[in-house]
């Protein structure tokens, strides 16, 4: 599977999953995985999860505008997403960027993430 590929298949998962039910957003971090929000650092899935359900809204619409994406290193990937985040209530929708390092890649397209920044 090539590189564009799988960082799409990527972000449309992630960001559809986080769209309807953060929690479960937890299958695709290892205890290893790293979360870095607004200068603090969050370590594990179950740690990444609570501060993202923990976010002071419930529900959200991303837009992507955005995604690239580099190999990197031994069998991984950088992502990077830019877009829009719109918060039912709110006129304007929110301007968001996040970059994903996707580690340990397959040939089937399988991978673990390992940061996000």
């Amino acid at each position: 599977m090539d590189p564009e590929s799988v960082a799409k298949a990527f972000v449309d998962h992630y960001y559809s999953t986080f769209d309807t039910n953060r929690a479960a957003l937890a299958n695709l971090y290892q205890e290893s995985s790293m979360l870095s929000f607004e200068g603090q650092k969050y370590q594990g899935s179950q740690n990444i999860v609570a501060k993202l359900t923990s976010l002071p809204f419930q529900q959200c619409k991303h837009h992507i505008s955005t995604t690239d994406c580099q190999l990197s290193g031994s069998n991984g990937m950088l992502v990077f997403v830019s877009g829009n985040l719109q918060i039912p209530g709110e006129e304007h929708p929110l301007k968001f960027s996040q970059t994903v390092l996707l580690d340990d890649l397959k040939p089937d397209g399988h991978y673990d993430v390992a940061d996000v920044c």
